[in-house]
Order: C-alpha cells, then structure tokens, then sequence
C-alpha cells in the first residue's frame, strides 16, 4: 500500500486533527467552560485517532484500513458533539470531522 494511494484520506485526516486542535483550545477559552467538556474530549481523541491514521496510511502498515474504520467512528462521535455548539469553532471542526469520516470510511470499504 503506497502513501500516495491514499493522499485523500491523509490529507483529510491532517485536516481534521488540526480543526480538532484548534476547537478544542477554543473551547477552553469560552466563557462556560465546563459545558464544553465533552466536545473538548472528542476533540482530543479525533485529533490523536486523526494523526495515528494518517501515520499508519502514510507507512502503509497493514492495520491501516483496521485503524481507519475506527477513525470514523470518533469523527463522526465528534462531528455530532461539535455540531451541537454553535461557535464557529465547533462548526467548522464538525464539518472537518464529516469530511475525515467520509475520506475514511471510503479508504477502508
């Protein structure tokens, strides 16, 4: 499996993590905090889940497709908890997160 045949996916899951990075910092500087900790969580764990995936796909290791299926499922967990805040912050990382769960589930099919 050759970097280049999944420089989407790489690319979106870059993205994504940077958009989670950004959110969450964010997040940490709204003025009710603490109803924000959940979406800072999810933030955390897409952006780590985010560049693992991209890591993995950019060494073609063979749990590549494996760790991309589960990518998915924490963007689109964070893509539903951002989606729910109005913030552009929160916005733009639930947008960042639809597209990294997309570009993912369809490297993995």
């Amino acid at each position: 499996m050759s970097h280049t045949e999944h420089a989407d996916c790489i690319e979106a899951c870059n993205a994504c993590a940077d958009a989670c990075d950004h959110c969450a910092d964010a997040c940490l500087g709204e003025e009710h905090v603490a109803a924000m900790a959940e979406c800072i969580r999810l933030d955390r764990d897409c952006a780590r889940i985010c560049r693992l995936a991209s890591a993995f796909m950019a060494s073609g290791s063979r749990f590549a497709t494996d760790l991309c299926r589960v990518c998915a499922q924490i963007c689109d967990a964070c893509a539903d908890e951002c989606g729910r805040h109005q913030h552009d912050h929160c916005q733009a990382c639930a947008r960042a997160c639809r597209v990294c769960a997309e570009a993912c589930r369809r490297m993995a099919a």
